[in-house]
């Protein structure tokens, strides 16, 4: 490893000492290599005494050990604030990451982006729409940014990754970790053939404050954020404020008025979102594309049930007056449309039917 990246990696391992802080230290005192050079006396006016001490006494050998042994990997690699392809969407946001360690395809920091994301307790029809949003977008150009959790996230990544753009995810931990780790086939697929970044030193556990503060680069990323499915209190909001205070477009996919997971996307329309309802109109919006052709189909077949059964959640005994079919006739009908993919079962003994 060179001297100068391993500066810059040892810097991030500084307890204390944050983005913001090393970038006043970058400031004051020049390079990575300069800050360590520098004596404690000119670290203190920068930063805290605990820290300039820190500083003061070296880099970590450790940590750059387990660095340097990740950098082996030709997948792998550190970007900083001095590379030429460091992301330049994010070098205009208020808190761009000093570095990012980076494995897959390094030239998709520097592509055109959407960001996806939604919540991680989403319904089929959530998770359908997220896939078909992100492989539009993808087969559009756009790489497809998302935070690698259940739902809606790894739904776009499937979608990113089958077209042209490919996918992103931002994680919040060391990228020597995969979290969750059921998610780790997927992971596997973007490190070939897309990317995952973490501005995390490797080691980092999967820390609840990291998940927030690694959704400004989701959205840095990106030109826009779509809002799949988030409640009220979703994560997902997070990104979506921070998308708006990076200058970046914001669209939210509506969804039933019962539904709690279409709460969020309901309120960022209210505050301002556009109201999506096909790729095309987030393509249009961010001027590239302005006609997208729906994929040919064969019209779908009808069920009688369907009078009955829409796209808002229903229980068995409703469903049961308005068809005025037994429960019996009714659990044999719904399972078998469950079998053939039209119909979703959801919490609380609801269905749901499936476009």
């Amino acid at each position: 490893m060179n001297p100068e990246l391993a500066s810059w990696i040892a810097l991030n391992h500084v307890p204390g000492l944050g983005n913001e802080g090393l970038r006043r230290l970058l400031t004051a005192l020049g390079s990575p290599e300069q800050i360590f050079a520098a004596p404690t006396r000119a670290l203190r006016e920068v930063v805290k005494p605990a820290v300039a001490e820190t500083i003061a006494r070296g880099m970590d050998e450790a940590a750059l050990a387990i660095a340097d042994d990740w950098l082996q990997d030709p997948r792998n690699a550190v970007v900083t604030l001095a590379d030429a392809d460091y992301p330049q969407a994010l070098l205009n946001t208020p808190d761009p990451p000093v570095l990012l360690y980076v494995k897959g395809r390094r030239e998709l920091l520097n592509h055109p982006a959407l960001a996806v994301v939604g919540s991680r307790n989403a319904t089929p029809q959530g998770i359908g729409n997220a896939e078909a949003f992100a492989q539009a977008a993808s087969a559009a150009g756009l790489c497809v940014v998302s935070g690698l959790a259940h739902g809606i996230d790894a739904a776009a990544h499937h979608g990113g990754l089958s077209g042209a753009g490919s996918s992103i995810a931002v994680v919040g931990t060391g990228l020597d970790k995969v979290y969750p780790a059921s998610n780790r086939d997927l992971a596997h697929r973007l490190a070939d053939a897309g990317a995952l970044i973490s501005e995390f030193a490797l080691g980092t556990p999967p820390l609840p404050a990291n998940f927030p503060r690694r959704n400004r680069i989701i959205s840095g990323l990106s030109l826009g954020c779509l809002v799949v499915e988030a409640s009220l209190q979703s994560g997902s909001l997070i990104t979506a404020r921070m998308a708006l205070e990076q200058g970046r477009e914001v669209f939210a996919i509506p969804g039933s008025i019962h539904s709690p997971q279409a709460k969020g996307c309901h309120y960022l329309i209210k505050q301002g979102a556009k109201l999506v309802e096909c790729a095309g109109d987030i393509l249009e919006e961010l001027g590239l594309q302005t006609r997208v052709s729906a994929p040919s189909a064969k019209p779908a077949r009808t069920h009688p049930l369907f009078k009955h059964l829409g796209y808002d959640p229903v229980d068995m005994d409703s469903l049961s007056q308005r068809s005025g079919l037994t429960i019996e006739a009714l659990s044999a009908i719904l399972l078998q449309l469950e079998l053939e993919g039209r119909v979703a079962v959801l919490p609380n003994g609801l269905y749901q039917r499936v476009n």
